[in-house]
């Protein structure tokens, strides 16, 4: 979620429970990521080309060798937000990570924006890399496009993570709080009666987190690929419904962060990164009649 504020700004307010000084150095560790001039995520002539699908120009970069991994951002983000994810999943992987439809580099293709279309918009993307199947990554709404991805399309993921997702915009799933920063500036903003080509973009991001996703509970229990569910217990998605998440997929695992909020591969990068490969590298094994990984 990323529409509003910074990224940076976006983990002091979905990591309440740091102190300030831990906080403060998360944010200036990050800002100074981002902005480093040789920092080329995002903005890479050599790894980045434009894919023509589905009525849009969608901006891709790749990284790496070994089995397809498709990472996925969040609301109004880009590539550049898995700075810490990119260089460490590259070493074993073929990174594979876009700039979704209407963000970062990707024209937007038109009016309407939904999860739905940036979920076959990524299934559109694997197929013109000619990639059967993937492990996935995707954090915040980003997790949400996962979601979709394996329920749409369920011959393209073959491991998926997903932090920070949610099934409804409503107060089962998102602390009041969150809404009640948001929607004064969403109201205000949609009313515009002429607003600019990036007023629109911000329009449709918003109203993404204000009124969708819709998914049904029973949607979840067809996704067969093996699910790590991840979030942190004051993550502005409720814990309870992380858990939600986690109990209507068939072959999901759980990994409650402590304390920790929405941004998880910041905050936590090193153990985010390890704990997702571990579960993407490391064999099944059936216990009475449970598979688990280790």
């Amino acid at each position: 979620m990323k529409s509003i504020l910074t990224a940076a700004a976006l983990v002091c307010l979905f990591f309440p429970q740091a102190s300030a000084q831990d906080v403060n150095q998360i944010r200036k560790e990050f800002e100074q990521k981002l902005s480093d001039p040789q920092q080329i995520y995002g903005n890479n002539p050599a790894a980045g080309k434009y894919y023509e699908i589905r009525g849009f120009r969608m901006y891709c970069e790749i990284y790496g060798e070994g089995h397809p991994l498709l990472v996925i951002h969040g609301n109004g983000g880009s590539i550049n937000n898995f700075i810490y994810q990119i260089p460490y999943f590259s070493k074993k992987y073929k990174v594979i990570i876009a700039d979704s439809r209407g963000q970062g580099k990707s024209t937007s293709g038109g009016d309407s924006l939904s999860y739905e279309m940036m979920a076959d918009d990524y299934a559109a993307l694997l197929g013109a890399l000619k990639i059967d199947s993937a492990y996935v990554i995707g954090w915040s709404d980003g997790g949400i496009n996962g979601l979709l991805l394996a329920i749409r399309h369920p011959e393209k993921v073959q491991k998926l993570a997903v932090t920070g997702a949610n099934l409804t915009p409503d107060t089962s799933a998102v602390n009041q709080d969150v809404i009640n920063m948001i929607m004064p500036y969403y109201e205000s903003i949609k009313k515009k009666a002429s607003p600019t080509e990036a007023e629109k973009r911000q329009i449709n991001l918003l109203r993404l987190l204000m009124e969708e996703p819709h998914i049904p509970i029973s949607d979840l229990q067809h996704i067969q690929n093996p699910t790590l569910v991840i979030g942190g217990d004051h993550d502005i998605l409720k814990p309870s419904h992380t858990l939600l998440i986690f109990e209507n997929i068939p072959h999901a695992y759980l990994w409650i962060l402590p304390n920790s909020g929405h941004s998880t591969p910041v905050v936590y990068k090193d153990e985010f990164n390890e704990t997702v490969d571990r579960f993407f590298s490391q064999p099944y094994r059936e216990i009475k009649g449970e598979t688990r990984f280790y």
